[in-house]
Order: C-alpha cells, then structure tokens, then sequence
C-alpha cells in the first residue's frame, strides 16, 4: 500500500515538475515577450500569426514521432528512458531561452519549437505509465490528480514569476525583461528537479516479451502498421479519438493563443498574466471537483459539459471588450481545462488494451497533436487575414461542436468490453 501510495504521487509529480513550462512559458511569458521582445510589437497580430505557426510546427513534430515511439517503448520497456530523453530535451531547450537576444525571433521560436517537442513528447510516455499505475479503480482520480498537482505547481512557480515580473527590484533583478528571461531559467531547474521521483519510484512493467531497445526500433514500426489495423477493429477507440482530436483542438488552442490574443486586443500585460495565475489555481479545484463531478453524471457526460462550457466561453471571448472580461473568461476556463485534460486521459485508459498502452497512447497525443496543428494556425491566419483576431477566435467553435457531437456516439461500455476481448484474444 506504501508503495502504491508513493508510486501514485510520484507519478502525479511530474505534472508538477513539466506544467511549469506549460504555465510560466507555452501559456505565459512566451507569448507575451514574443510579441512585445522578440518579433515585431508595432504588429501584434503578425506576431500573432508567428506564434500561431511555431506552436504548430512543434505539433507537427510530434504528432508523426509519436505513434512510433510508443510502439518501440511498449516492445523494449523502454517509456521512462524516452520520458528522460524528451523532458532532457525540453529542459535544456527552455533554459536556452535565457541567451536569445531581442528582435531575434526566428532564434526564439526555433528553441521554443524544440522544447515544446520535448514537453509534449515526454508526456506521451508519462501517460503511458498511468496504467500500471493506478487500478482500474483508482484511474480517475488519479488522472485528475496529475492534472491537479500539474496546475497547483505551475501555479506556485508562475506565482513568483509574476512577482518578478511586476516587481524586479524586490528581486534585485535591473528590469522586467531580464526579469522574464530568469523565469526561463527558473522553469528549466524547477522541471529538472521534479522530475527526478518519476525516474526513482514509478516502476515500469516488465513485458515477458520484452526485446532490446535497437531490435525494438524494428519491431516498433511493424507493430504501429498493426496497429493501424486493431484501431480499425476497435471502433469504439477510433471513435472517440476522432472527437477528441476535434475538442482538444480547441482547448490546446485558448491554452497556447490566449495571452497573445488578448495582448492583440490591447489589453494590459499585468492584467494577462494576472488573469492566466488565476485560472491555475482555479483550474486545481477545478480539476478535483470535476473527478467527484464525473461519478455524479458519468465520465462522457461530463467532458460534454465541458465541451459546451467552452463553447460559450469561445463565443463570450469574441464580443470581450474590458480587462474585467478577460478575467471573468480565465475563471469560468479554469474551472472546466482541468476536468476535460484528466477525464479525456482516463476515458481513453479505460477503453484500450493496457499492454499496448503507450502504443496506443501514441496516437492519442498524436491526434491532439495534430488538432494543435490546425487551432492556432488558423487562429493566427484568419486572423491576420481578417485583420481582426476576434474572428480568428471565433473560427475555433466549430472544432468543439464537432468534437462534442462525435463524443456522444462513443459506447465507453462497448468499448471496454472490446478493450478486454483483445487482451483474450
């Protein structure tokens, strides 16, 4: 039980270690002083339109590597050693930032690609551990308690963040810029440093089948060809990764574009960030209240409320116009990011063959990959071709109310039923 309990929370760690990087830099500063620093800030919505590109090019990255490498980790039992591999990646490239001068955003955005790569790409085999973590049983809340500890840490780092940001002096730092360039840094130990009980305490199950990792390369590519063919005979799975490719869209895309877009409206940087610093915290109990939620109504029902909650939240952030909207608008999205991030993980645990878990979690982040690749993008060049980014942001609904209608054809019973048929099989 002590094990269990260690393994469980050690796991849940890491999204307390990584989620800096997603608060203080994908959601946060980047954006910001890309905008303002690095590209061109007598255009906001060029930069808007950079932004939008970088953030899809590192989706582009990962969305074709992952179904590969999670079939060559499942085959070598080799999830950690790639987790340690992509969040090296990732820390490494953050830090990097701290070097990159201003007006040179190509050099900015390049590093950012590379990180995102390595956040993104660690989090397609530290998913895959959650199975052998957590019991059929446990998998929802702890699902949700990744995400939990992932928004509560973050949160704690941006907090001080901010502080240095709006208070340099207090820090004896000379000025905000510099200010945010340490926060880069400050995001690179802070990742590094909590990763570390993921590596010393969460075991990976052993495969009796197991190859060595050079063999297991080979083999990865012929087992991501098969499983090509068992998503098609799993229906049930393909199914709900097409809605989820459709609705994540959406909120990878309000995670990565909002600072940059209510910057382009105008509104102050104090105001943006203080805003994001709220939605951490409210997104921890979010997150919480949304696993309890779900054994109230049911765990699809659930991210089908969360689906129309940004729904309206999409068609609120159009018609914005005052800084007190934009707060309002990083509350309610607080309140629902953390619930449909977790039950859409869990959902997905339940209904694929947890031998082939991190094969299988290949695609799932390679499909939200690839829907990151189309949100921002268009975002970005809608808006910019537009001239007007609100209806840029208003170009994203659509991905909720497809997302949402494919989600209420899935069968989760059905499609457990299948899952546990091919484990017989």
């Amino acid at each position: 039980m002590l094990d269990e309990k260690r393994s469980i929370y050690s796991w849940a760690m890491y999204d307390w270690a990584n989620s800096a990087f997603a608060t203080t830099v994908m959601a946060g500063f980047f954006p910001l002083f890309f905008n303002q620093y690095w590209a061109d800030p007598s255009n906001p919505t060029r930069s808007v339109m950079y932004l939008g590109w970088a953030n899809s090019l590192a989706s582009i990255v990962v969305a074709l590597i992952a179904p590969f490498l999670g079939a060559v980790a499942d085959r070598g039992t080799a999830k950690k050693k790639f987790l340690l591999i992509f969040a090296f990646l990732g820390v490494v490239m953050t830090g990097g930032l701290w070097f990159v001068a201003q007006g040179m955003w190509k050099f900015a955005a390049l590093l950012y690609v590379l990180a995102t790569v390595g956040f993104s790409g660690g989090n397609i085999f530290y998913d895959s551990l959650l199975p052998g973590v957590a019991s059929e049983k446990k998998v929802d809340f702890v699902s949700s308690l990744g995400f939990a500890m992932g928004y509560i840490g973050g949160g704690l780092l941006f907090a001080v963040n901010v502080i240095m940001f709006l208070k340099p002096s207090l820090f004896g730092i000379p000025d905000s810029a510099t200010a945010i360039k340490l926060s880069f840094l400050s995001v690179a130990v802070w990742w590094a440093v909590f990763s570390i009980p993921i590596f010393l305490f969460v075991k990976e199950p052993k495969l009796v089948d197991s190859v060595p990792l050079h063999k297991a390369f080979v083999l990865g590519w012929k087992q991501l060809m098969d499983t090509f063919k068992h998503i098609r005979h799993l229906r049930i799975v393909g199914l709900f990764l097409f809605a989820y490719w459709l609705y994540i869209d959406g909120v990878d895309t309000i995670i990565r574009m909002a600072v940059s877009y209510g910057d382009s409206l105008g509104f102050e940087s104090s105001i943006l960030i203080t805003a994001l610093l709220i939605t951490q915290f409210v997104a921890f109990f979010g997150s919480l209240f949304y696993s309890w939620f779900s054994k109230k109504i049911g765990v699809k029902e659930a991210i089908i409320v969360a689906i129309c909650a940004y729904c309206l939240i999409t068609v609120l952030g159009y018609f914005m116009n005052q800084s007190w909207h934009f707060l309002a608008l990083a509350i309610a999205i607080g309140l629902f990011q953390g619930g449909i991030q977790a039950l859409s993980r869990s959902l997905y645990t339940r209904i694929i063959p947890k031998k082939k878990s991190a094969e299988f979690f290949g695609f799932y982040n390679m499909l939200g990959k690839f829907a990151a690749v189309v949100g921002p993008a268009l975002m970005g060049t809608i808006g910019y071709l537009s001239g007007s980014q609100r209806t840029g942001i208003l170009s994203i609904l659509v991905l909720f109310i497809g997302g949402g209608y494919f989600l209420m054809k899935v069968n989760i019973a059905e499609g457990e039923l299948m899952a546990k048929k091919y484990l017989a099989d």
